[in-house]
Formats: C-alpha cells, structure tokens, sequence
C-alpha cells in the first residue's frame, strides 16, 4: 500500500519512501500527558503513519514533531521499574566484566535519563559522563551525583566533548536510537566520540522481528521516529565506517537488541551469532516488502479482538480499569478508540505522572493503590512488557475475583 502525496526521504539512504507499513491516524504525543487545569482545552494531534523504505527496509515515521519539543521536559524516568533496574545492573556488570574496564576506563551514555544504570559504575569508581536532554530529568540525575551534559547528542555536541578530553572506551545508548530524528548525524557523532579502540552499545525495544512477530504495533508513537532490523542495522554502521561484532536478543521490553560496534579498523573477533540472525530475519521476511505491507492486517485484527473484549464486558456490567501510563498504552488505546466512558482510570508507580490525564483519552492517572479501593473485574496491563513483575505487585485482585487482561501480542485474560 502506497501514502498519498507523500514527499518523505528515506533518512538513512534518502530514498523516496511510499509504502505505508502502519497507518494509526491521527493521535496526541504519545507523553504529553494533560494536566486537570487543561482537560477541556484542545490537544494538538498529529499523523502517525510508519512507512517502510523498499530499498534499505528502514520503517519510519516523519518528524512530525521536533525532539526539542518532545524532549526537553519528559515524563518518562527509567527507575520506577524493578525488572528494569535489575536488567540494567546485570548488564553493568556484564560489560566491567568483558571489557576488564578499570578506573582509568571511561564511560558515556547517550540519553542517560535519570542515572539509572551510570549508577552502577558509578559504584565500581569507574569514571562516568551522562548525556541527557531533558532539562528536568538531568536535574535529578545530577542529585545523585551523575556528572551530566544537558544536551541532545549530535556531531556537534561529540565535537564539544572531545575537545574537552571527554571520549568514550565504553559508549552507551539504550532506548534511544529509535528517537533519533537524524540518524546519519547521530552516527557521525558516535563515531567522533569512540576511541579507537572503543566499543559502542546499542540497545533498543521495538526491535522488528518482534514488532511484527508479537503485533507490537503500540511501540510506533511519535518520538520513535525509526525502526530497525539488523540487517538495516548493519548496513547503517557500516556506512559509518562502524562494524557490529556481536549481537545479543533479549525478551525485556517485549523484544530488544542489543549490538557491539567499533571502529572497522579496529580488529576484533566477529561473533558468529551475527550470520545466523542474519538468516533468521531473511527467513521471517524481514527483506520482502510484502512483509511489511501486510502488517496493517495484522493491527486491524488485533483491533478487533480488543473491542470484542470490551463489548463482552460492558454487556456483563463489569468494571476495566487500567495499569500504567506508558507512551506504548497511549497508541493502543487512541488508535483503538477506548476511552475514559470505558476505563474510569489508570494507575502508575510514577508520581510524576500521578494526578496527570493520558493524551487523547484523558483516562485519569492514580496511585497503585486505588485499585485496592476500587476492586475492579479486570486489570488492563497496558505496560504489557513488565506484565509478569505488575501481576506479581498486583496479585491481590485475585482475592474479590480480578482478572489480568494482556493486550499484546493478542488479547488474553490471565486469572
């Protein structure tokens, strides 16, 4: 299927893209979040349709929106998750262990958020440097004593730190790549700061594979502006003069990726887990056009398993609410038109977005503990990725009968 009067370029290989891969209309930000005093007032709307380049297979949607304006203040904190921060020390350890990394070695994240995982080397005294561009989220890494940048990483902005001596042995960016409006710049960035024996690690959900495989369609929202297979992945370092040596696939967050790059001339063993996912992906379809323009099918499918759910529960009289208040339940819930007269409320461990409205559905966001108060029949786990550890802090709706409802990757109500 092709877009209409369509004028977009492919913004890794610049080629004219026109095939649409997901159509989810038009919807708010996926994290701007209503305040009470604004609950009557209008939101601003944007389209959000993905697309799929034929020639490199990069899925994108346009920058409808400018970072600056997503991103400088941000409702999104990474330490209100225990799975997560128990991901992220693992992984810290993983990577001291690997890379012998001693206090001489020094490390940099990219979009650092709130400290999270600098803390654990932090821990280890081995130096490290946060690159964050949410003023507010900076702050209160900066607290903790995470020595942070208030900035949006770019080319320039590696210029900046590398003429102040500040160059990576270990680069980090976890869940930021699919933010990046300019990934050519991004890159060059990446590798000005890379020491040239340095790796940089790359991870990220939405991974494709399982973005098709699972029906994730709810992780495309508008500040992910890319989405990425491998082997589109590979050709983008590549080109950057980067090389993947190794690759990882993890079940957190729904499915993510995690690679290892350096500096080509770097030499360096090549893992062999690269050729076969190499060949799992050719295997799924991932580089026939076809695959991604029958995902629209797929969505609309699952769009209808959701509203018969919720029509067989309105019938009944029985009572939905909601848990969480992530970007990805925000592109769920508007692009399947479910709102505030079919869920009274969300909840969600983060204060900074308790007391808040969601985009476009304006569903109140409250604190955990009002389910208790409220028992209601079903549990909509919209931070569908953390679903095990919510049920587990959740478990004692089972006591007047509650039920989990799972959306993702198909509707299925847990007891």
């Amino acid at each position: 299927m092709e877009g209409l009067g369509l004028n977009l370029k492919c913004r890794f290989c610049n080629n004219p893209v026109h095939d649409v891969f997901l159509d989810l209309g038009y919807t708010p930000l996926a994290n701007s979040y209503v305040k009470k005093s604004n609950i009557s007032k209008p939101e601003a709307n944007f389209p959000l349709c993905a697309y799929v380049c034929r020639k490199c297979f990069l899925v994108q949607i346009d920058e409808e929106e400018k970072p600056e304006n997503i991103f400088t203040d941000y409702a999104y904190f990474s330490s209100y998750s225990k799975t997560w921060l128990q991901h992220t020390e693992e992984f810290a350890d993983e990577i001291i262990n690997r890379f012998h990394l001693k206090k001489d070695s020094k490390i940099v994240e990219i979009a650092s958020n709130d400290g999270y995982l600098l803390k654990n080397f932090k821990k280890k005294n081995i130096p490290i440097l946060g690159i964050e561009p949410a003023s507010n989220v900076a702050k209160i890494a900066r607290k903790k004593g995470i020595p942070t940048v208030n900035k949006f990483f770019s080319n320039k902005t590696a210029v900046e730190l590398v003429k102040r001596g500040e160059t990576a042995d270990i680069l980090i960016a976890i869940n930021v790549l699919p933010h990046v409006p300019n990934l050519n710049d991004f890159l060059k960035g990446i590798k000005k700061i890379l020491k040239s024996n340095g790796t940089v690690v790359i991870q990220f959900s939405a991974y494709l594979s399982k973005l098709i495989s699972q029906r994730e369609f709810d992780t495309i929202y508008h500040e992910h502006y890319s989405y990425f297979s491998f082997y589109t992945l590979d050709k983008i370092f590549e080109t950057h003069g980067l090389k993947i040596f190794d690759v990882d696939e993890l079940k957190i967050h729904g499915g993510s990726l995690r690679i290892y790059a350096t500096h080509k001339k770097h030499k360096v063993n090549v893992s062999t887990k690269i050729q076969k996912l190499i060949l799992k992906e050719k295997k799924l379809g991932l580089r026939n056009l076809k695959t991604y323009t029958d995902f629209s099918d797929k969505v609309i499918k699952l769009k209808f398993e959701l509203w018969k759910f919720f029509i067989n529960a309105h019938k009944q009289g029985k009572k939905i609410v909601c848990y969480g208040a992530p970007a990805k339940g925000n592109t769920l819930l508007n692009y399947c038109g479910i709102k505030n007269d079919l869920i009274e409320f969300t909840v969600d461990i983060s204060p900074h977005k308790q007391g808040f409205y969601l985009p476009g559905t304006h569903i109140p966001i409250m604190n955990p503990n009002h389910i208790k108060k409220n028992k209601p029949d079903y549990v909509l786990i919209l931070a569908w990725n953390l679903k095990e550890e919510i049920m587990e802090q959740m478990k004692f709706i089972r006591r007047w009968g509650g039920k989990f409802v799972v959306p993702i990757p198909n509707v299925r109500i847990i007891q």
